[in-house]
Formats: structure tokens, sequence, C-alpha cells
């Protein structure tokens, strides 16, 4: 038993020195196999080279180890697999590829091995027991390595993003502030196309929500969905908050209820602002600050701010609010009582809002409101004697100052007596 253990151990030595010999046009014949079965294989020049020097690499090794017999624990991953994989990593090419790649190379490698095996003479009890000291060495070095693959591209897309996305967010800043780039300059500095219609969002997850980082990386997906052009361009400002822009040769449209309807399924923490659609450089920068400031308006709504915020809505609300002590001031003025902070006062000013909006009809806003006609006519009537006068007396004041409220809330509201 001890000389066919002996000899078991010089044959496997025996063929992992005939087989590094040819370790070259072996190199070759799996990397022809790899670009033709693995699309992600099939980058630039400098891709195929570093995948054709990682493949070496791998095989020189195993055959190291093949012939000293060595112990696995001691075996470091190849730098040329470890440079590949985080080339994989960096050109956000699935890992995926990258393993099927090792498992075919594993079946490749032995069926080398044990063509070679069966070329010499040997006794049965030898040919099996290298056979199986050679699949045994050779499954577990792949596994090994394929571990420590996973962990070496999951630590460099990490890294990678954080580092591009820190690049790209200064070059878009400056973009965003500097008025003396010319769309040129702009598109080369943050590698898009700025010619052309681009609609902006602002995507951020509510203070104190978990998994952030998982529902900010859903956005960008969900609103190409909806949008049906493609994936936005992306790029985080902080930890929970991406800036995003849909762009197109025609004016971007996003069915705001289908937004609502999807972050409340997917995403019930997640909130997003809308810039209105605009053209070229100067409206990429307009729809995001659109966005922006339709954001301010939602953090300061309430408690509970509506899913999908559009500038189109709050457009008016976000230009008020740039100077809220003098809106409040004039809220004040225009209201009367009717701008306490308490219940009461909140369901009269919801129930004239409603009425106002449905061009003064107790019957139409009864119906939004789903109240009785003679609710709506009472709380009407109740709001104009705490007014101090008519709802008609400067109307157009009176349901801009409504929709204040309505946005901004207790900011623009008297504190309750």
């Amino acid at each position: 038993m001890d000389n066919d253990a002996a000899t078991i151990r010089a044959v496997v030595a025996e063929v992992a020195r005939e087989l590094d010999a040819q370790i070259q046009p072996l190199t070759s014949q799996l990397a022809t196999v790899f670009l033709e079965e693995i699309p992600a294989f099939r980058g630039d020049d400098s891709v195929k080279e570093l995948m054709a020097a990682s493949t070496s690499a791998n095989l020189s090794t195993i055959f190291d180890v093949l012939l000293h017999g060595l112990a696995l624990d001691a075996i470091e991953l190849p730098a040329a697999a470890a440079a590949y994989a985080r080339r994989f990593a960096q050109r956000d090419l699935p890992i995926e590829g990258l393993l099927r790649a090792y498992r075919m190379g594993q079946t490749r490698l032995t069926q080398w091995c044990v063509c070679t095996l069966g070329a010499k003479q040997l006794s049965s009890s030898v040919l099996l027991g290298a056979t199986q000291e050679i699949i045994e060495v050779v499954g577990a070095y792949i596994d090994r390595v394929s571990e420590h693959l996973v962990e070496l591209y999951e630590t460099e897309r990490k890294l990678w993003g954080q580092r591009t996305n820190a690049a790209r967010v200064v070059a878009l800043r400056t973009v965003l502030q500097d008025e003396q780039l010319d769309i040129g300059t702009a598109e080369a500095m943050i590698g898009y196309r700025l010619r052309g219609w681009h609609l902006a969002a602002v995507a951020w997850v509510v203070r104190g929500a978990p998994d952030a980082a998982r529902q900010l990386e859903s956005v960008a997906g969900l609103l190409g969905t909806l949008q049906d052009g493609g994936r936005p361009l992306a790029l985080l400002d902080d930890e929970r908050t991406l800036w995003l822009w849909l762009s197109g040769v025609a004016p971007p449209r996003l069915e705001e209820w289908a937004l609502a309807k999807a972050l409340e399924t997917e995403a019930p923490t997640l909130r997003i602002a809308l810039g209105e659609p605009a053209a070229g450089l100067a409206g990429f920068r307009a729809s995001h600050e659109e966005a922006r400031r339709a954001r301010a308006v939602t953090e300061t709504s309430g408690e509970d701010p509506p899913l999908v915020t559009s500038y189109t809505t709050v457009g008016l609300t976000a230009l008020l609010a740039q100077n809220v002590d003098a809106l409040r001031t004039w809220v004040g003025r225009t209201l009367g009582e009717l701008a306490r902070d308490d219940p009461a006062s909140a369901r009269m000013r919801e129930t004239v809002r409603i009425f106002l909006e449905t061009g003064g009809s107790f019957t139409d806003a009864a119906a939004r409101l789903h109240l009785h006609k003679n609710t709506v006519h009472y709380r009407v009537r109740k709001a104009e004697e705490v007014r101090g006068r008519p709802l008609r007396e400067n109307r157009v004041d009176v349901e801009v100052a409504l929709m204040a409220c309505h946005h901004l809330g207790p900011r623009v509201l008297d504190p309750p007596e």
C-alpha cells in the first residue's frame, strides 16, 4: 500500500511536470474557449491580455501544487488572477462569468490530466489513485480561489464605485454650478450627453429607515422602466440621497401615479421629487434645481409626505418658501384665524381649498372630500366667519395661502391657542 502511495505521488508529479511544459499552448486553448463561451470576456485588448495572464498564472500554480504536493492552505491567489478579478469589478462585469470560467477551466484541466494518465502503463490501483488525487486537488484549488475571488470582487466593486462616484460628483457639481462651461466641455467632464431633453429627480430615504443603500440602488432601474428610455444618469449625493436625470430627444415623461404605486410596493420609505422637463445644459441644471426645491417642500410638509412630489405641483410654494418668515406673516394676514395650527382649522382649510379648486362647487367638493354637501357648505361658511371676511375677497391670495398651508404645514401656521 505504501508503495502504491509513493508511486501515485510520483505519477501525479510526472503528469504535472509534463503539462507544465505545455503551459503556453494550454493557456491559449483555455483563452479561446473563454472568449467563445463567455461574452463578458470579450473586452478590449488589455482585458484579453490580463485574462491570458490570469489563466497562465492559475495553471502554473496548480501544476506546482500537483508537482510538489503543496498544502492548499499555503497557496495565495496569483497576482494576475487577483488583478483580473479587480478589473472585472471595475468594468461592472458579472462575477458569474468569472466563476464560470474557473469551472470550465477545472473541467478542461481534469480532462488533460486524465488523458496524460491514460497514455501511461499504470496498474488500475495507481491509475485510480492518481486520478482521485488530481481531481481532489484541482477541485479544492478552484473552490479556494473562487472564494477569494468573490470577496476580492465585492470589495473592489464597492471601493471602485466610491472612487468613481466621488470623482463624478465633483465633476457634476462643477457642471451644475459653473455657468461659464460650454456644453461640449460639460459633456466631457461627466461623460454624459447633455444635448436634448432632461427630467431630473432627487430620491432619498427617510431618516431612520433601514437598507438605505439597497433602496437607492433600485431607483435608477425603476425610473428607467417606467420612462421606457434606458437607465438614467444616477449619482449619490450622500448616503441617503440620489440624484438622477432621464434624458432623450423628446421631453421625458413619468406617470407619477405609477411611480408612487411602485414605491409603495417596493420601497415605502423612499421619496422622489421631480423637476420639469427642460432642454440642453441649462435645462439639465434647471430641472435638477426644481427637483431639489420640490424635495425641500416635501420634507417640510408634515409627518406623512407624499411618495412622489412634482415641481409642477409645488413650484409656486417652493418659490414662496424661500422666505418662510415673510410667507408666514402674509398667510396669517390673508387667512386670519383660519391660519391656526389645530385640527379644526386644518379641516376647514382643506375643505375650502378643494371647494375653490372645484370652481366653488359644493357638489364637486363634497365628492372630492367624500363628505355630504351640507357638511361642505357648513365648513365653508364657518371658514368665512373665522377668517372675518368672505372667501371671494382677494380670492387668488386665499388660494395661494391655502396652497402654502397644505404644502408647508406648521412652518407657515400660527401656533394653537
